[in-house]
Protein backbone atom coordinates (compact mmCIF):
# COMPACT_ATOMS: atom_id res chain seq x y z
CA UNK A 1 0.00 0.00 0.00
CA UNK A 2 2.26 2.97 -1.51
CA UNK A 3 2.02 6.21 -0.31
CA UNK A 4 1.69 7.63 -3.81
CA UNK A 5 2.54 11.46 -4.11
CA UNK A 6 1.20 12.36 -0.80
CA UNK A 7 2.30 15.85 1.16
CA UNK A 8 4.53 14.60 3.79
CA UNK A 9 2.52 13.95 7.30
CA UNK A 10 -0.67 14.01 5.21
CA UNK A 11 -0.88 10.32 5.31
CA UNK A 12 1.24 8.19 7.70
CA UNK A 13 1.31 4.89 9.45
CA UNK A 14 0.67 4.81 13.23
CA UNK A 15 0.55 2.37 16.17
CA UNK A 16 -1.00 2.11 19.46
CA UNK A 17 2.42 4.07 21.39
CA UNK A 18 1.68 7.29 18.76
CA UNK A 19 -2.24 6.88 18.34
CA UNK A 20 -2.87 9.89 20.74
CA UNK A 21 -0.60 12.10 19.09
CA UNK A 22 -1.13 11.19 15.45
CA UNK A 23 -5.07 11.13 15.68
CA UNK A 24 -6.28 12.10 19.24
CA UNK A 25 -4.59 15.47 19.44
CA UNK A 26 -3.90 15.99 15.44
CA UNK A 27 -7.80 15.90 14.83
CA UNK A 28 -7.91 19.10 17.17
CA UNK A 29 -6.46 20.67 14.43
CA UNK A 30 -8.40 19.24 11.65
CA UNK A 31 -10.06 16.07 10.60
CA UNK A 32 -8.07 12.46 10.65
CA UNK A 33 -9.16 9.33 8.87
CA UNK A 34 -8.27 6.21 10.06
CA UNK A 35 -8.05 3.17 8.21
CA UNK A 36 -7.84 0.02 10.03
CA UNK A 37 -6.23 -2.70 7.81
CA UNK A 38 -4.19 -5.54 7.26
CA UNK A 39 -1.48 -6.94 4.55
CA UNK A 40 -4.03 -9.91 4.06
CA UNK A 41 -7.10 -8.14 3.37
CA UNK A 42 -8.19 -8.34 -0.23
CA UNK A 43 -10.44 -5.41 0.06
CA UNK A 44 -7.82 -3.05 1.66
CA UNK A 45 -5.93 -3.45 -0.91
CA UNK A 46 -8.87 -1.73 -3.22
CA UNK A 47 -9.80 0.80 -0.39
CA UNK A 48 -6.66 2.39 1.28
CA UNK A 49 -5.21 3.68 -2.18
CA UNK A 50 -8.95 4.94 -3.11
CA UNK A 51 -8.77 7.18 0.38
CA UNK A 52 -5.48 7.96 0.30
CA UNK A 53 -5.93 9.45 -2.93
CA UNK A 54 -9.20 11.57 -2.21
CA UNK A 55 -7.13 13.07 0.90
CA UNK A 56 -4.34 13.58 -1.25
CA UNK A 57 -6.94 15.71 -3.79
CA UNK A 58 -8.35 17.07 -0.46
CA UNK A 59 -5.23 19.13 -0.52
CA UNK A 60 -4.47 19.27 3.24
CA UNK A 61 -8.67 19.30 4.40
CA UNK A 62 -7.85 15.75 5.78
CA UNK A 63 -5.17 13.83 7.29
CA UNK A 64 -5.05 9.93 6.94
CA UNK A 65 -3.70 7.79 9.46
CA UNK A 66 -3.26 4.12 8.44
CA UNK A 67 -3.26 1.28 11.37
CA UNK A 68 -1.83 -2.63 10.61
CA UNK A 69 -4.46 -4.56 12.81
CA UNK A 70 -2.20 -7.28 13.08
CA UNK A 71 0.84 -5.17 14.49
CA UNK A 72 -2.19 -3.21 16.84
CA UNK A 73 -4.52 -5.65 17.93
CA UNK A 74 -5.29 -3.52 21.13
CA UNK A 75 -6.46 -0.69 19.71
CA UNK A 76 -8.17 -2.69 17.32
CA UNK A 77 -10.01 -4.28 20.15
CA UNK A 78 -10.63 -0.84 21.68
CA UNK A 79 -12.08 0.61 18.35
CA UNK A 80 -14.49 -2.49 17.99
CA UNK A 81 -13.14 -2.96 14.84
CA UNK A 82 -14.79 -6.45 13.90
CA UNK A 83 -13.58 -6.79 10.53
CA UNK A 84 -11.44 -4.57 7.82
CA UNK A 85 -10.95 -2.58 6.41
CA UNK A 86 -12.78 -0.26 9.14
CA UNK A 87 -12.55 3.31 8.69
CA UNK A 88 -13.32 5.86 10.90
CA UNK A 89 -13.57 10.04 11.04
CA UNK A 90 -11.61 11.74 13.87
CA UNK A 91 -12.84 15.37 15.10
CA UNK A 92 -11.76 17.39 18.04
CA UNK A 93 -10.51 13.68 19.54
CA UNK A 94 -13.74 12.00 18.83
CA UNK A 95 -14.78 9.62 16.28
CA UNK A 96 -17.80 11.22 14.26
CA UNK A 97 -18.26 8.88 11.37
CA UNK A 98 -16.98 6.03 9.84
CA UNK A 99 -17.98 2.80 8.22
CA UNK A 100 -16.64 -0.69 7.46
CA UNK A 101 -15.63 -2.61 3.84
CA UNK A 102 -15.40 -1.70 0.45
CA UNK A 103 -16.79 1.69 -0.87
CA UNK A 104 -17.22 3.09 -4.36
CA UNK A 105 -15.00 5.98 -5.56
CA UNK A 106 -17.60 8.17 -5.35
CA UNK A 107 -18.73 7.06 -1.88
CA UNK A 108 -15.37 7.92 -0.33
CA UNK A 109 -15.50 11.16 -2.28
CA UNK A 110 -18.23 12.18 -0.44
CA UNK A 111 -17.09 10.74 2.66
CA UNK A 112 -14.22 13.13 2.54
CA UNK A 113 -15.80 15.89 1.32
CA UNK A 114 -18.16 15.74 4.28
CA UNK A 115 -15.72 15.96 6.78
CA UNK A 116 -13.15 18.83 5.43
CA UNK A 117 -15.30 20.08 2.64
CA UNK A 118 -14.56 23.96 2.31
CA UNK A 119 -17.38 24.61 4.92
CA UNK A 120 -17.86 24.51 8.58
CA UNK A 121 -20.41 21.61 8.87
CA UNK A 122 -17.79 18.93 10.56
CA UNK A 123 -16.88 21.70 13.09
CA UNK A 124 -20.10 22.79 13.58
CA UNK A 125 -21.39 19.54 14.12
CA UNK A 126 -18.60 18.75 16.71
CA UNK A 127 -19.29 21.61 18.55
CA UNK A 128 -23.08 20.67 18.58
CA UNK A 129 -22.43 17.07 19.84
CA UNK A 130 -20.25 19.01 22.85
CA UNK A 131 -22.80 20.85 24.06
CA UNK A 132 -25.27 18.13 23.59
CA UNK A 133 -22.70 15.75 25.60
CA UNK A 134 -22.56 18.86 28.24
CA UNK A 135 -25.99 19.31 28.96
CA UNK A 136 -26.82 14.87 29.31
CA UNK A 137 -23.51 15.53 31.83
CA UNK A 138 -25.43 18.02 33.24
CA UNK A 139 -29.23 16.68 34.04
CA UNK A 140 -30.75 18.17 30.90
CA UNK A 141 -31.92 15.30 29.47
CA UNK A 142 -34.75 16.97 27.36
CA UNK A 143 -32.33 19.50 25.98
CA UNK A 144 -29.75 17.15 24.70
CA UNK A 145 -31.95 14.86 23.52
CA UNK A 146 -33.16 17.56 21.02
CA UNK A 147 -30.15 18.34 20.18
CA UNK A 148 -28.99 14.78 19.31
CA UNK A 149 -31.93 14.41 17.37
CA UNK A 150 -31.12 17.05 15.69
CA UNK A 151 -27.71 16.45 14.40
CA UNK A 152 -29.16 13.60 13.21
CA UNK A 153 -31.28 14.93 11.33
CA UNK A 154 -28.29 16.69 9.38
CA UNK A 155 -26.08 13.73 9.36
CA UNK A 156 -27.91 10.33 10.12
CA UNK A 157 -24.57 8.52 10.14
CA UNK A 158 -23.74 10.27 12.96
CA UNK A 159 -22.62 7.46 15.65
CA UNK A 160 -21.89 10.10 18.10
CA UNK A 161 -25.66 11.59 18.01
CA UNK A 162 -26.46 8.42 17.69
CA UNK A 163 -25.31 7.13 20.71
CA UNK A 164 -26.05 9.95 22.67
CA UNK A 165 -29.50 10.17 21.75
CA UNK A 166 -29.72 6.53 23.14
CA UNK A 167 -28.00 7.86 26.22
CA UNK A 168 -30.63 10.60 26.81
CA UNK A 169 -33.57 8.09 26.47
CA UNK A 170 -31.85 5.72 29.39
CA UNK A 171 -31.09 9.11 31.24
CA UNK A 172 -34.60 10.28 31.51
CA UNK A 173 -36.03 6.56 32.40
CA UNK A 174 -37.16 5.73 28.93
CA UNK A 175 -35.30 2.20 28.08
CA UNK A 176 -37.70 1.14 25.61
CA UNK A 177 -37.12 3.97 23.75
CA UNK A 178 -33.62 3.39 23.87
CA UNK A 179 -33.76 -0.25 22.88
CA UNK A 180 -36.23 0.58 20.19
CA UNK A 181 -33.87 3.31 18.60
CA UNK A 182 -30.92 0.70 18.81
CA UNK A 183 -32.48 -1.47 16.93
CA UNK A 184 -33.13 0.36 14.13
CA UNK A 185 -29.74 1.05 14.07
CA UNK A 186 -27.63 -0.71 10.55
CA UNK A 187 -25.01 -3.32 10.91
CA UNK A 188 -22.27 -0.23 10.62
CA UNK A 189 -24.03 1.60 12.96
CA UNK A 190 -24.41 -1.13 15.38
CA UNK A 191 -20.59 -1.34 15.14
CA UNK A 192 -19.39 2.14 15.96
CA UNK A 193 -17.64 2.18 19.37
CA UNK A 194 -20.11 4.75 20.80
CA UNK A 195 -22.94 2.67 20.31
CA UNK A 196 -21.45 -0.24 20.80
CA UNK A 197 -20.76 1.60 24.68
CA UNK A 198 -24.20 2.14 25.07
CA UNK A 199 -25.03 -1.72 24.26
CA UNK A 200 -22.87 -2.75 26.64
CA UNK A 201 -24.36 -0.32 29.32
CA UNK A 202 -27.74 -1.83 28.74
CA UNK A 203 -26.22 -5.22 29.08
CA UNK A 204 -24.31 -4.52 32.17
CA UNK A 205 -27.39 -3.00 33.89
CA UNK A 206 -29.63 -6.09 32.16
CA UNK A 207 -27.03 -8.77 34.30
CA UNK A 208 -27.20 -6.24 37.35
CA UNK A 209 -30.67 -6.66 38.23
CA UNK A 210 -30.66 -9.99 38.60
CA UNK A 211 -27.34 -10.43 40.89
CA UNK A 212 -29.00 -8.24 44.38
CA UNK A 213 -27.59 -5.74 46.22
CA UNK A 214 -24.37 -4.50 46.01
CA UNK A 215 -24.11 -4.70 50.53
CA UNK A 216 -24.94 -8.26 50.15
CA UNK A 217 -22.50 -9.60 47.18
CA UNK A 218 -19.98 -7.64 48.88
CA UNK A 219 -20.65 -9.50 52.05
CA UNK A 220 -20.02 -12.80 50.14
CA UNK A 221 -16.51 -11.31 49.01
CA UNK A 222 -15.60 -10.64 52.56
CA UNK A 223 -16.61 -14.09 53.37
CA UNK A 224 -14.89 -16.08 51.13
CA UNK A 225 -12.06 -13.85 49.00
CA UNK A 226 -11.91 -16.85 46.56
CA UNK A 227 -15.13 -16.87 45.35
CA UNK A 228 -14.56 -15.23 41.84
CA UNK A 229 -18.34 -15.49 40.87
CA UNK A 230 -19.39 -13.67 43.79
CA UNK A 231 -16.74 -11.13 42.81
CA UNK A 232 -17.55 -10.99 39.62
CA UNK A 233 -21.37 -10.51 40.55
CA UNK A 234 -20.30 -7.81 42.68
CA UNK A 235 -17.75 -5.69 39.53
CA UNK A 236 -20.96 -5.77 37.56
CA UNK A 237 -23.50 -4.45 40.55
CA UNK A 238 -20.93 -1.72 41.19
CA UNK A 239 -20.54 -1.01 37.16
CA UNK A 240 -24.67 -0.92 36.72
CA UNK A 241 -24.90 1.62 40.32
CA UNK A 242 -22.40 4.00 38.59
CA UNK A 243 -19.42 2.39 40.71
CA UNK A 244 -17.46 2.02 37.94
CA UNK A 245 -13.58 2.31 39.41
CA UNK A 246 -14.70 0.02 42.24
CA UNK A 247 -15.79 -2.39 39.79
CA UNK A 248 -12.52 -2.17 37.92
CA UNK A 249 -10.72 -3.03 41.24
CA UNK A 250 -12.26 -5.17 42.05
CA UNK A 251 -11.99 -7.38 38.89
CA UNK A 252 -8.34 -6.74 39.16
CA UNK A 253 -8.53 -7.88 42.23
CA UNK A 254 -10.00 -10.97 41.16
CA UNK A 255 -6.97 -11.60 38.33
CA UNK A 256 -4.52 -10.97 40.06
CA UNK A 257 -5.88 -13.70 42.70
CA UNK A 258 -6.51 -16.30 39.70
CA UNK A 259 -6.19 -14.98 36.43
CA UNK A 260 -7.16 -18.50 34.84
CA UNK A 261 -10.09 -19.11 36.71
CA UNK A 262 -13.30 -19.82 34.34
CA UNK A 263 -11.13 -19.21 31.24
CA UNK A 264 -9.95 -15.96 32.36
CA UNK A 265 -13.72 -15.05 33.19
CA UNK A 266 -12.60 -11.49 35.04
CA UNK A 267 -10.84 -10.02 31.91
CA UNK A 268 -13.21 -10.80 29.78
CA UNK A 269 -15.32 -8.78 32.20
CA UNK A 270 -13.02 -6.38 32.48
CA UNK A 271 -12.47 -5.61 28.72
CA UNK A 272 -16.29 -5.44 28.34
CA UNK A 273 -16.33 -2.36 31.02
CA UNK A 274 -13.43 -0.82 29.18
CA UNK A 275 -15.43 -1.15 26.00
CA UNK A 276 -18.33 0.57 27.66
CA UNK A 277 -16.58 3.34 28.77
CA UNK A 278 -14.40 3.81 25.66
CA UNK A 279 -10.83 3.39 25.20
CA UNK A 280 -9.87 7.02 26.37
CA UNK A 281 -11.48 6.98 29.66
CA UNK A 282 -9.60 7.73 32.59
CA UNK A 283 -10.67 4.49 34.36
CA UNK A 284 -10.10 2.95 31.42
CA UNK A 285 -6.46 4.15 31.00
CA UNK A 286 -5.73 3.56 33.97
CA UNK A 287 -6.98 0.55 34.68
CA UNK A 288 -5.07 -1.13 31.54
CA UNK A 289 -1.92 0.09 33.06
CA UNK A 290 -2.75 -1.75 36.03
CA UNK A 291 -3.63 -4.89 33.96
CA UNK A 292 -0.39 -5.15 31.56
CA UNK A 293 1.56 -4.45 34.98
CA UNK A 294 -0.03 -7.77 36.24
CA UNK A 295 0.48 -9.50 32.82
CA UNK A 296 4.03 -8.52 32.62
CA UNK A 297 5.59 -8.38 36.17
Amino acid sequence: MELGQAPADLIKDSTEETFMADVIEESAKQPVIVDFWAPWCGPCKTLGPALEAEVTAANGAVKMVKIDVDQNQMLASQMQVQSIPAVFAFVNGQPVDGFMGAKSPSEIKEFIAKLGGGDDTAEGLAEALDAADEMLAEGAVGDAAQTFAAILQEDNSNARAFAGLAKAYIAGGHMDNAKSLLDQADEAMKNAPEVQAVLGEIEISAAAADLGETAELQAKVDKDPSDHQARIDLAVALFASGQQEAAIDALLESQRIDAEWNEGAAKTQLFQFFDTLGGEHELVLKGRRKLASMLFA
